[in-house]
């Protein structure tokens, strides 16, 4: 009892005087966390742990990643919508869950993509998937650009990169990459932490989806669940510290909240692996419908 009454002293002590707070105990887990780890093959690995509130930023947290090397001559990077169909500046789209336009694409890992729109459906930025653009961005120059708006993952001949384009409006058209999807915020680019804004989006913790290149050259796919007991989910902060923690160099934040999924071909659950909220179920069939997907095919 007074073992957990400590942790729970400490846990409320870090909330309460800086909520973005890492600690050696933080550090020194995901060091030498223990992964749950499955052979994929084709060079593919999938990870992943359920962290107690002990562990990790004194709160339960599931952690999903799918890995493999940039240069893996078995494996190539894509990109899905919902909808390939629909012109560019048409009014309606259609979403479809990750594990559906996965299956469709017959890939062997997928997660959730960019940010969409509810209403009309259609990523709320520029989107171009084998040359065709499917949406673009649309910013008042009186307003602060979107962090989501400033950077992209591009892929161009199987060559996966992230980028950064700052706050100049309309950046990402001048990019000559046949696949970019533009998301944000970038959480490390160089190496380097970047400078998040001071907004419940950011601070808040949320279930989060990310993809991240490694110093030694790894893509990871990233999924953290959250909005349950079981799995707080994390802040935007937390999130940055995790992928320097697995050795980023470049990290950038995806849809998260209910859009949350990771697929993986041949498992149980129609290949939803992590635990989906929409349904504010810790379980596999809570996925949310989405508009477009980052996936892992086989050459």
């Amino acid at each position: 009892m007074k073992k957990r009454f400590l942790i729970t002293a400490y846990c409320l002590t870090v909330v309460s005087f800086t909520s973005f707070a890492q600690n050696y105990a933080d550090s020194l887990m995901l060091t030498y966390v223990r992964w749950v780890t499955t052979d994929l093959g084709n060079g593919l690995t999938w990870k992943s742990y359920h962290f107690n509130q002990k562990e990790l930023f004194c709160s339960n947290q599931y952690v999903s990643i799918l890995q493999t090397k940039l240069n893996n001559k078995n494996l190539r990077f894509a990109l899905a919508s919902a909808d390939m169909s629909i012109p560019e500046g048409d009014t309606l789209r259609k979403l479809k869950p990750t594990s559906a336009l996965a299956i469709e694409n017959n890939a062997l890992g997928a997660i959730n993509g960019g940010f969409f729109s509810t209403r009309r459906g259609g990523s709320v930025d520029f989107i171009k998937i084998n040359k065709k653009i499917l949406d673009s961005a649309s910013y008042a120059p009186s307003k602060l650009m979107p962090e989501h708006s400033m950077s992209a993952i591009t892929i161009d001949d199987n060559n996966f990169k992230i980028v950064s384009g700052g706050e100049k409006h309309y950046w990402e058209k001048s990019l000559p990459q046949k696949n970019i999807l533009v998301t944000g915020p970038l959480l490390m680019y160089n190496n380097e932490e970047q400078e998040l804004r001071i907004n419940a989006f950011n601070n808040n913790r949320h279930p989060r989806t990310c993809a991240c290149v490694t110093n030694d050259d790894n893509l990871l796919l990233i999924t953290v669940d959250g909005r349950n007991a079981m799995a707080q989910g994390m802040n935007l902060h937390e999130l940055t510290y995790l992928s320097r923690m697995l050795g980023c160099k470049d990290a950038i934040n995806l849809d998260g909240g209910g859009s949350t999924t990771m697929y993986i071909k041949g498992q149980p659950f129609d290949g939803v692996v992590n635990y989906p909220c929409d349904n504010k179920q810790f379980d596999h069939y809570g996925e949310r419908a989405v508009s477009n997907i980052l996936m892992i095919l086989k050459k």
